[in-house]
């Protein structure tokens, strides 16, 4: 890991502090790649780090132990922190955080963001301005999950995953999708070969393209412009 830099391009959240708050923190945070998949933290597991991501997705997922499955209820990207509730105590996570799409994150370590925040009314509305837009993207997933079908969500979320990638192609598995949207994994098949048959994306080897990005729009669920407003 290396000390973080401050840069136009970095996590917005830190971006948009006044300078004499990002100052207190830049000293202690760490800039640090994260792979696709790679597990950050369990439901019930301390925070023992907050991350910024500077791009890439982390995905926070509900985990029914009994069922042995899990569904997305929120995404975090370079709009975003994970564990920020961690300045204003000391939380267990209630969901699992898993790397969706590779990212860099500026990572700190919890006790020194929560000493940090102690002194920074600043970061502390910070915090409690970002947990009520996951506590609105888990209102939100849990209303889509219910309400609107396979196809319509499966657009939604590749869109909501590229607009964090920057790119038009994803690196997704049928394994994953299926994790994510709370699919089976034929399902996830059957989808993405219906979409592609419209001609709006390709599908191979865990790669998604998007061909037709106005038709793609067109063809996900409203939850898509709500959740990029807020």
């Amino acid at each position: 890991m290396v000390p973080n830099i401050r840069k136009s391009s970095d996590n917005k959240l830190l971006a948009a502090l006044p300078p004499a708050h990002f100052d207190r923190l830049a000293p202690h945070l760490l800039s640090q790649p994260l792979i696709q998949g790679l597990v950050l933290l369990e439901p019930g597991a301390k925070f023992d780090q907050v991350y910024f991501p500077h791009s890439g997705m982390l995905s926070l997922l509900v985990v029914m132990r009994h069922e042995e499955k899990a569904v997305e209820t929120a995404t975090v990207g370079r709009e975003g922190v994970v564990g920020a509730m961690t300045g204003l105590g000391d939380p267990e996570s209630s969901v699992r955080v898993v790397v969706q799409l590779p990212t860099t994150v500026s990572a700190i370590t919890a006790s020194k963001f929560r000493e940090i925040a102690k002194k920074s009314d600043a970061i502390r509305a910070m915090c409690l301005r970002f947990n009520e837009v996951l506590l609105l993207q888990a209102r939100v997933s849990a209303a889509c999950n219910i309400l609107h079908p396979a196809e319509s969500r499966f657009c939604r979320w590749l869109l909501q995953s590229a607009d964090r990638a920057e790119s038009d192609t994803v690196g997704l598995t049928q394994d994953f999708l299926a994790e994510m949207l709370g699919l089976r994994r034929t399902s996830v098949s059957d989808v993405a070969a219906k979409i592609q048959a419209l001609g709006v994306i390709t599908y191979s080897r865990g790669r998604i393209e998007i061909v037709d990005r106005p038709a793609l729009e067109r063809l996900s669920c409203e939850c898509y412009e709500t959740l990029l407003e807020h």
